[in-house]
């Protein structure tokens, strides 16, 4: 069996991995966009041939994950992709709004290229693509194993990254005997505010693991409100300024949100509006809520208490693209939250845009940034950046909160892991990561009794 790592290696997008079994089926674990980083070919070429594709599986629907799935059906995927019920629920809104996006952004990028006489970029994929995808799902529910074919049985247990998000358990017939490749997808949190715990997973061979935040800790769990809270008063009450929120729209979003409705209840949170931003993360709010059965014991009890985790006063939700304009020109403080989390795509842009250079405003970064994306730029602290081509001062504060990340630190990926027997497990392979990242993660991983562990570069084919 060869195993070939066709996106995320050494970056943290474009999640793709190329299974080759003894007898030439071939798998694809995940389809991710490239985002934040030069992209044109990333993403306009695949290196393999999407026609040889004989099965998908799925890990979860963010779109470094799930964003080129369109264009391997256009460029000739005819395939049954494997996700969770919920994962494709996500997908039928995420997908349709990223070929939306991709279209407008296109119009931008070429006619600024044209000006540079630079050639001008093909669209990855649109809508009638992303239906034709959208098609080809098959759902299977966590915990029941079933069969690609005779050859392979695939099993998903519960990462608690994102609603529906699934790790994957692949057990391979091959000679002299199967073979146990395990894909880890993101790992969540094990004290989600929204989601389940992580489950365990059976005994691999060989595994492949995120590694996102392999270097690091997050923010200690009991201080993510109080910081929120704080933050709020120092930006809304005593500047008098807007709060600006890049925020993945789906669970990102929900999860400021529920922290702010639970401020709210509690009656700390200053009176002012607060705007969701996205017609996405309206849309994901209503998948969420009507997959409540991912949802953990606590926030259950809330919503039986409070009626409503992500609806409060002065809370609204905004999709017309009007009333999305009208933020700008409304005095006074805000709190705005828009997509997307890494502040590539989407309105958020717009509202950095308009709010970077007055001071008295605060940039507040509630997750992962690639480095190279306009989030990362700002998080790793650029006195300018470039919005839409031109450049900006920054001005407005920008903050930081780690705990709201949807991805586990060290130590949780470790927990996570914690059901594997290291001894028995011959090789780790490390990816979604920054290369810096990953051989400390790597370190942590040897010290746990992960004694082989390789970080694979893109598109580097190995044998199992």
């Amino acid at each position: 069996m060869q195993l070939q790592f066709m996106g995320a290696a050494r970056t943290v997008t474009g999640s793709k991995h190329l299974i080759t079994t003894e007898r030439g089926t071939k798998i694809l674990l995940d389809c991710g966009l490239f985002q934040g980083i030069e992209t044109d070919d990333l993403n306009q070429n695949f290196h393999f041939d999407p026609a040889e594709v004989d099965y998908m599986v799925l890990s979860h629907a963010h779109i470094d994950h799930t964003g080129l799935i369109p264009r391997l059906v256009r460029q000739g995927f005819t395939g049954p992709i494997y996700c969770t019920p919920a994962t494709a629920d996500l997908c039928n809104i995420m997908l349709l709004d990223s070929a939306h996006i991709q279209e407008t952004d296109l119009k931008r990028i070429n006619e600024r290229r044209e000006r540079q006489n630079r050639p001008l970029i093909d669209i990855l994929y649109e809508a009638a693509d992303v239906e034709k995808a959208l098609g080809q799902m098959v759902t299977m529910p966590y915990g029941k194993p079933f069969w690609l074919n005779d050859e392979v049985e695939v099993l998903f247990t519960d990462a608690a990254h994102l609603l529906g998000s699934a790790s994957i358990s692949l057990t391979i017939a091959e000679s002299p005997q199967k073979k146990q490749l395990f894909f880890s997808g993101d790992i969540g949190r094990p004290n989600d505010k929204i989601l389940r715990m992580f489950e365990p997973f059976p005994q691999a061979d060989y595994i492949i693991c995120e590694s996102t935040y392999g270097s690091s800790l997050h923010e200690p769990e009991p201080d993510m409100k109080a910081h929120l809270l704080q933050i709020v008063q120092e930006t809304c009450v005593k500047n008098g300024g807007k709060l600006i929120i890049p925020a993945f729209a789906v669970d990102r979003t929900q999860e400021v949100v529920y922290a702010l409705d639970q401020l709210a209840s509690e009656g700390s949170l200053p009176v002012l509006p607060v705007y969701v931003d996205s017609p996405l993360a309206v849309k994901a709010t209503r998948v969420m809520q009507d997959n409540e059965e991912c949802f953990n014991p606590d926030i259950l009890a809330y919503i039986n208490k409070d009626g409503d985790a992500f609806d409060f006063k002065n809370l609204h939700y905004i999709s017309d693209v009007a009333d999305s304009k009208a933020i700008n020109d409304r005095p006074g403080p805000c709190i705005i939250i828009s997509a997307s989390g890494m502040a590539e795509a989407g309105r958020i842009k717009h509202h950095i845009k308009n709010n970077i250079e007055d001071s008295r405003n605060t940039i507040l970064l509630v997750g992962y940034a690639s480095p190279s994306s306009l989030g990362g730029a700002l998080k790793r602290g650029d006195a300018q950046v470039r919005i839409f081509g031109e450049t900006f001062d920054v001005k407005a504060r920008v903050a930081v909160m780690d705990s709201f990340s949807a991805h586990g630190d060290y130590k949780e990926m470790l927990q996570f892991l914690s059901c594997q027997d290291p001894s028995k497990v011959k090789t780790v392979f490390l990816v979604h990561g920054e290369y810096d990242k990953q051989l400390i993660w790597k370190g942590h991983l040897q010290a746990a009794g992960f004694q082989n562990v390789e970080i694979p570069d893109m598109y580097e084919l190995v044998t199992l």
